[in-house]
């Protein structure tokens, strides 16, 4: 990798895009949410259409594509309330202890939510987060060198960026099913309900209104 980036910029670029990966944002709301509802090995499902994702959105900002979105802000605002809308209909369904998100009376987090579905909701998520796409365009680009191949540039970039926000991601749905169980302790199951339910609901209106 050291052949494509210089190794003064990677010792530069892991610390700091770990620092912004690793603070509370969108993503890892959604991730810790998931993880107190249905635990950390079906949110993986949610994981991998986020890392989709932010994939996509590391390269479109790095090749320009985003600067031409952002001259599209009816459609991009469209896909945001829409996506938004979602999370909080989800997170509505979940306060109220229904839907397929909802932890049941017996501890137990529904499974009846499908792989695509879940990862379909980590995709939106991260493509229609503005402060994604800004945070992008302003952070990759001072990291390619002109002086070294494009290509191996991003590629090497990007996989970084899935392994620092993928582990981010564990993190933080690890920490979602360690108050899942400190609260069933209590058998309080319709509080952990509400509090997956509530942080759903933030996280679809930070979407629609970021």
């Amino acid at each position: 990798m050291s052949a494509y980036i210089d190794p003064a910029i990677l010792a530069l670029f892991i610390p700091t895009f770990f620092f912004v990966s690793v603070t509370p944002g969108m993503c890892m709301t959604l991730s810790m949410t998931l993880g107190m509802s249905i635990g950390v090995r079906r949110t993986l499902h949610m994981m991998w259409g986020e890392l989709i994702g932010v994939g996509l959105v590391s390269v479109l900002s790095v090749v320009g594509v985003a600067a031409v979105m952002l001259n599209y802000p009816g459609l991009f605002s469209l896909f945001k309330y829409v996506g938004g809308a979602y999370l909080i209909w989800l997170g509505i369904q979940m306060w109220r202890s229904r839907g397929k998100m909802a932890i049941s009376e017996v501890g137990e987090g529904a499974t009846q939510s499908g792989a695509l579905t879940l990862a379909m909701q980590g995709f939106v998520t991260a493509i229609a987060n503005p402060k994604g796409w800004a945070f992008m365009i302003s952070l990759l680009p001072p990291f390619i060198s002109t002086s070294r191949p494009m290509g191996p540039q991003i590629a090497a970039l990007v996989g970084l960026i899935l392994i620092i926000e993928f582990s981010c991601l564990v993190l933080y749905a690890s920490g979602g099913r360690t108050l899942r169980h400190f609260l069933a302790k209590s058998g309080n199951v319709r509080l952990m309900n509400r509090i997956a339910g509530s942080l759903m609901m933030g996280v679809g209106v930070w979407l629609a209104l970021g």
